[in-house]
């Protein structure tokens, strides 16, 4: 990439094996140097971009993924002088090598644009270090492949990521343009995304938001920390409001303004409630209750149950990128999730008679 006056450069996702992260993208920003004679915006960029194609930044100004001082511009603007250029630009697909595999899919919406995907736990979404085979994109590929319409390339575009063993609705897109336009949204977080997670403790309020950078942990690379902010990391916002109180355990709403790796994970364990079952964010152990032999047996059975972190993406909003409506979805519970709050609920409802 050549020099620019006042340029930033920001990568919007970590490059390292991320899972649970929304962003999908690179950002970048550029004013233009004083000096700058007019000249088309994308022969502007593909100058200042390096190894990047003519068509990704066509793709970029169709989405409406190129502001000139804040507004979007067509391909046959000319950039003029200290112009403040701002552009959203998926990552071009790498180049991997994916073999079809027959792994299940509940497949929730599709058309010719893009489809919902209610993800299984225990899936990764995409390969990466120690998982080369058995994932999201191994099971696309081979949905595809037994169909007669295929999108562009053989396995679909990720707009975003849930963490391998997050249950819940994952978006996909059929073509770079409705990935654009779709990156778009999470990046301007206009898209609703709603989880349904169950924590350690009694929160004290009913609803509230938990604010922090997170970045990663300079004690363990594999996971995220929280930071003050302006401090490290990115900025993270979570809101959140308690459905229903079990006395060691609480089952909260979590609605997303930022998408950060790990972010509602690290959010709680930062305030104290970990995510109940979550073994890399110490939700692992028995952190609430007296450990008498009934109840560790208990929560032994609920682990058992559910061998994974309390976490489910339950709702995805966006506007259509084709025809501009909005569109949301709703996941039940998936099985292991509802047998532990079930149990929660029989084992609380028998304490309280016990103490009448």
């Amino acid at each position: 990439m050549t020099e620019a006056e006042n340029q930033e450069y920001i990568i919007a996702t970590s490059k390292e094996n991320s899972e649970e992260s929304s962003d999908l993208f690179e950002h970048f920003r550029f004013t233009v140097d004083k000096g700058q004679s007019l000249l088309r915006i994308d022969r502007f960029l593909t100058s200042k971009i390096e190894n990047i194609s003519r068509n990704r930044i066509q793709q970029a100004l169709l989405a409406g993924n190129i502001l000139v001082n804040q507004q979007p511009v067509k391909a046959n603007y000319k950039v003029k002088p200290l112009d403040q250029i701002a552009i959203i630009l998926s990552y071009p697909p790498r180049e991997i090598t994916i073999t079809p595999e027959d792994i299940p899919l509940d497949v929730v919406y599709e058309d010719s644009n893009l489809m919902v995907i209610n993800k299984q736990p225990n899936l990764v979404v995409h390969p990466g270090h120690g998982n080369f085979t058995g994932t999201l994109l191994h099971a696309l590929a081979y949905y595809f492949d037994k169909r007669p319409q295929k999108p562009e390339n053989s396995f679909g575009y990720l707009v975003h990521r849930i963490d391998k063993d997050t249950s819940g609705l994952l978006l996909v897109a059929k073509d770079e343009l409705s990935q654009q336009k779709l990156a778009n949204q999470f990046f301007h977080h206009t898209i609703e995304r709603i989880y349904v997670a169950l924590v350690w403790g009694d929160i004290d309020s009913e609803h509230g938001t938990i604010e922090g950078n997170i970045g990663r942990s300079q004690k363990d690379r594999k996971l995220m920390a929280v930071y003050p902010v302006g401090d490290s990391g990115k900025e993270a916002i979570t809101h959140f409001k308690v459905v229903e109180r079990f006395g060691y355990v609480t089952l909260v709403e979590c609605r997303l303004e930022t998408g950060r790796t790990h972010q509602i994970r690290a959010h709680f364990r930062h305030i104290g409630h970990p995510l109940f079952n979550d073994e890399a964010y110490g939700g692992s152990i028995m952190i609430k209750g007296t450990a008498y032999t009934k109840y560790k047996q208990f929560i032994d059975n609920c682990f058992k149950i559910l061998p994974r972190q309390a976490l489910h993406a339950k709702t995805l909003g966006f506007v259509h990128p084709a025809n501009g409506k909005p569109i949301n979805f709703e996941s039940e519970l998936p099985q292991d999730f509802a047998m532990v709050l079930e149990k929660w609920k029989k084992y609380t409802g028998s304490r309280a008679h016990e103490e009448d």
